[in-house]
């Protein structure tokens, strides 16, 4: 998503429909401020705290929160043995995240000596998402992933004519859509449950996503009595900027194809 995954312009792929070129490694890298304030805590204590982190984007890479070193509680982080190289950035070192009798092997890492491309990694650390128990940014926790402000999500009542069929089953049809438009992936037209004419059953399944929260499942049950598993999800309770999808559901699955204004898409 955003500048460095799918077609974004510092992404494997970059589109072909542009006027300028961009040279350097396949690999590229991109460093820019995220001031806003992020918090991390672990065992009941903040051990990241800062307004001058960074996000690095990388090719093919969710972008990562980068921090000064001052800005981490240094009494949490004791050294690793774990060094790992980077043809980009260098030699990375690796701190362990200790708090009372809990602790995360090589949960924080660094480029101390970092390659001449790239020296304003120097001075800089990065903790992975899963070794902190929460992240607040500002004073909201948040979940998944920071956002990427080169991602968005828009949302827009349509009139197109949708059908999703199972085989010749059309299992689901509206004419009153919700078009949902994320950077960088398809299309998702979301739909009320009144729209989907097969049988919705429960699923233990639930995934989140920062930009429009969490999602339950729910397995689809065609007319001869197959089930297909998590064939639909609905967000409840849907992030502000993807409000208008609540209750809605959303059909997607490999026995499942949809076509819109009787084009498969």
């Amino acid at each position: 998503m955003g500048l460095t995954r799918t077609t974004g312009p510092l992404s494997p792929h970059a589109p072909r429909t542009v006027n300028y070129a961009i040279d350097g490694p396949a690999h590229k890298l991109l460093m820019h401020p995220f001031p806003r304030r992020v918090r991390a805590e672990f065992g009941g204590r903040t051990v990241l705290d800062t307004v001058r982190g960074v996000l690095l984007h990388e090719t093919a890479l969710l972008p990562r929160l980068y921090v000064p070193e001052e800005d981490l509680d240094a009494s949490a982080f004791e050294p690793s043995a774990l060094t790992t190289h980077c043809p980009f950035k260098g030699d990375a070192t690796y701190r362990t995240l200790r708090v009372g009798d809990r602790h995360v092997p090589d949960a924080l890492w660094a480029y101390p000596d970092p390659l001449p491309a790239a020296p304003w990694l120097q001075g800089y650390a990065s903790l992975y998402w899963e070794a902190a128990d929460a992240w607040f940014d500002e004073d909201e926790q948040v979940f998944g992933h920071l956002t990427d402000p080169y991602t968005r999500v828009d949302v827009r009542p349509t009139s197109r004519h949708v059908q999703v069929f199972a085989g010749d089953e059309l299992v689901a049809e509206s004419h009153s859509p919700l078009r949902l438009d994320e950077t960088g992936l398809p299309t998702r037209w979301y739909l009320a449950p009144g729209d989907v004419r097969a049988a919705l059953e429960p699923s233990d399944t639930s995934t989140y996503c920062p930009y429009k929260g969490r999602a339950g499942y729910r397995d689809l049950r065609l007319a001869d009595g197959r089930v297909l598993a998590d064939a639909a999800w609905t967000y409840p309770d849907p992030l502000p900027e993807s409000a208008r999808v609540a209750g809605r559901f959303c059909l997607l699955h490999d026995d499942l194809h949809t076509l819109v204004d009787g084009e498969r898409i």
